[in-house]
């Protein structure tokens, strides 16, 4: 009597881990395949062939009212940056912000007559119109610098920028200026 209930439950528990195996094994193999299922991603709307070539900028301006250096993001096509990127940063900067809350900080009628590279320092040669914005304040000039730089910098290849006028060093601008961390 003894021998047939042992018997029975062992029996039970023989069938209970059978079962529990079955369905443990069916559970782990439907996992699997949802996670090896590939599903194709269908965009709720195309992709323009403009939106495609496009590319976000920062171009750094100071605030009208607290004169703090703001980055302004713009969307440009690529193909606009991808030959010239940093004479169309220069361009752009020259151009002033987009933003009413940030000011112009390049002087009117300056152009930017040549720039070329040397290492990670791009030489920026730019018309005499420059030195209009800085005669008289320090502040503005820091500011000037500091939008430039931080516009070139941007890029992995730059990490200097020196400003020439004319052709020729100028004594407001003969250092070589690098982005200023905070």
């Amino acid at each position: 009597m003894k021998n047939k209930k042992i018997g029975i439950i062992f029996l039970f528990i023989l069938v209970i881990i059978l079962i529990g195996g079955y369905f443990g094994i069916r559970y782990v193999k439907n996992k699997k395949e949802k996670e090896t299922t590939i599903e194709e991603y269908i965009p709720q709307e195309e992709i323009a062939e403009e939106q495609v070539r496009q590319t976000i900028v920062s171009l750094y301006f100071p605030n009208k009212e607290t004169n703090e250096i703001n980055p302004e993001a713009r969307l440009i096509d690529i193909k606009e940056i991808i030959n010239n990127a940093y004479e169309k940063l220069v361009n752009l900067l020259i151009e002033g912000p987009k933003n009413d809350k940030n000011k112009k900080i390049i002087p009117d009628g300056t152009k930017l007559n040549t720039f070329f590279l040397e290492a990670d320092c791009i030489v920026l040669d730019f018309s005499s119109e420059f030195l209009n914005g800085v005669k008289e304040d320090e502040k503005q000039k820091t500011n000037l610098i500091n939008c430039i730089v931080n516009t070139l910098t941007e890029l992995t290849e730059i990490n200097k920028v020196k400003i020439l006028i004319d052709g020729k060093e100028n004594t407001q601008f003969n250092d070589i200026y690098m982005r200023k961390t905070n």
